[in-house]
């Protein structure tokens, strides 16, 4: 058994660190030093203290962190309540809101647990993770003089993350990338901002297509006028369609189906993508885009090397609608170039759609069905590629994987009076994401991402878990930033509602804000 060694001067080590008020400094640093010390680690190679809001002024965690020569980055309780930890205790739990301090605020932003949580004295706790050093692009960002980071899955030294069984390689990716807007409303009784799915929906002649179905469910299902139906409507040969259940079938099917020796996401964007693809035994590498440059992509960012790229548009969490000509850029012979257009049918006039293009190599776009029809429970989505691609995805599928009633609502969504009312959908929601964008700038604590194209808006928020649980209280949800690999505690995502719902949530979320007590120093 090996030690979890770290390179001389890397600094890519967080001490997590829990304690109870008036614990001595000479205990917690002395705590810290021997934990690192028992595990091979050195103290030159702790990049910060994290801990909760609440031990923010603890002075034993202050010092220590002093000594240490690094900051202490502190996070609220609800944010660290998320993070999955091996050893939580009901304790800390009910003392802090939190399972365990220690594993979670080393683990909220880091990649890997080295060690677990340590018990100095009854006094205070501490974890040590790591944070896997980001390998740079090849090519600079265009106007800037530094690198988009390519975060990749580089060999691991034997740590507990790398005992847990592959079905775990999830959860050792930093944020849950399996946590979904749902979940956040689930069993609640909350206007729903967190999740894309459109409201009133589906439609009443919808219900009844689908309803009409069930009288076949005693026949095996049968896709060839569902998949005909969805070929006419991109103008496409119907070899070049797979109707999936869902688009996150899809993405499972192209991690399991298609060769990849490097796959690139390009975050922040939906999850599932990462996770199909962790899921199935691979590492994956992910290129950031920033704020500062309104999380636009520079087609350089991507590494040539990369042989299968999955980048959203317009992109979940950010709404960002990158230019077709641009994602024209990153497609190459050898490549795969998965493009999710999952919310492409709210942006009026389909414009940069990719779906009916034949002469780009290596393309492949997802279309989903559940957020424009409402159809979530009802599974379905379909893929667009060129017939060998589409092959290999349906060997990888099951026998008969789209069921009669979801076969039935596809077919009608095709049909041109499904296609005049959801443009006439995409028309509203414009209307009332400007709005939504009005009132957001009303408010200096809160900064949107104006170039917004999706049902959805990105905000920025200092102490963002804290206005999401108040506004819980006031009865809306909002979804959470910090699971969106390159997003952090301070983001929050708002789905587009009528103008009425936006008025009440604006209201809501002044009263959020102004109840925030003022923070105390560090």
């Amino acid at each position: 058994m090996t030690t979890p060694t770290s390179e001389p001067g890397a600094r890519n080590l967080v001490v997590g660190v829990g304690a109870r008020r008036g614990a001595p400094l000479g205990e917690v640093y002395g705590l810290i030093e021997e934990t690192l010390r028992g595990a091979g680690l050195r103290t030159v190679d702790v990049a910060e203290v994290a801990t909760v809001d609440a031990k923010a002024d603890e002075p034993g965690i202050v010092g220590a962190a002093a000594r240490l020569g690094v900051p202490v980055r502190t996070y609220p309780a609800a944010a660290l309540a998320a993070v999955r930890v091996p050893h939580p205790s009901g304790a800390a739990a009910g003392a802090v809101g939190t399972p365990s301090v220690a594993e979670a605020a080393a683990l909220i932003e880091a990649d890997e647990l080295v060690v677990g949580k340590c018990v100095g004295k009854g006094v205070a706790t501490c974890a040590v993770a790591r944070r896997i050093p980001a390998v740079l692009a090849p090519f600079p960002v265009s106007g800037e003089k530094t690198s988009t980071p390519l975060v990749t899955e580089g060999p691991r030294p034997f740590t507990m993350a790398a005992m847990k069984p592959p079905t775990q390689n999830i959860e050792s990716a930093g944020p849950d990338l399996r946590h979904h807007g749902d979940a956040e409303v689930r069993g609640e009784n909350l206007t729903d901002l967190a999740v894309n799915v459109r409201t009133h929906t589906p439609p009443e002649w919808l219900r009844q297509r689908i309803a009409a179905s069930l009288v076949s469910l005693a026949a095996y299902p049968d896709g060839t006028p569902a998949r005909e139906a969805v070929a006419e409507r991109h103008g496409l040969p119907v070899e070049r369609v797979l109707l999936t259940a869902g688009a996150a079938e899809a993405f499972v099917l192209i991690a399991r189906a298609l060769p990849a020796r490097r796959p690139v996401v390009v975050h922040p964007q939906f999850t599932e993508p990462e996770a199909a693809l962790r899921a199935a035994g691979h590492g994956v590498g992910r290129v950031l885009l920033r704020e500062e440059d309104g999380f636009r992509l520079d087609p350089a960012a991507v590494p040539d090397e990369a042989d299968l790229v999955v980048v959203g548009n317009p992109t979940n969490p950010t709404s960002v609608l990158h230019p077709a000509a641009l994602l024209e850029r990153l497609a190459r012979p050898g490549r795969t170039l998965v493009v999710d257009e999952a919310f492409m049918d709210v942006v009026p006039g389909e414009r940069e759609a990719l779906c009916g293009r034949t002469d780009i190599p290596g393309l492949v776009v997802l279309r989903s069905l559940t957020k424009t029809w409402g159809l979530a429970g009802l599974r379905i989505g379909y893929v667009l590629a060129d017939p060998e691609t589409i092959a290999l995805l349906a060997e990888a599928q099951p026998l008969w994987p789209v069921s009669s009633p979801a076969l039935a609502a596809a077919q009608a969504c095709m049909e041109p009076r499904a296609l005049v009312e959801a443009a006439e959908a995409a028309d509203r929601i414009t209307v009332d994401r400007d709005h939504l964008l009005a009132g957001l700038a009303e408010f200096s604590e809160v900064r949107a991402v104006e170039a917004a194209w999706g049902p959805f808006v990105l905000v920025r928020l200092e102490r963002a878990a804290e206005v999401r649980e108040r506004l819980r209280l006031l009865g809306f949800a909002a979804r959470r930033g910090d699971t969106f690999p390159g997003l952090g505690p301070q983001w929050l995502r708002l789905a587009v509602r009528d103008r009425a719902t936006t008025n009440r949530f604006l209201q809501a979320l002044d009263q959020a804000v102004q109840a925030l007590p003022a923070r105390t120093g560090r």
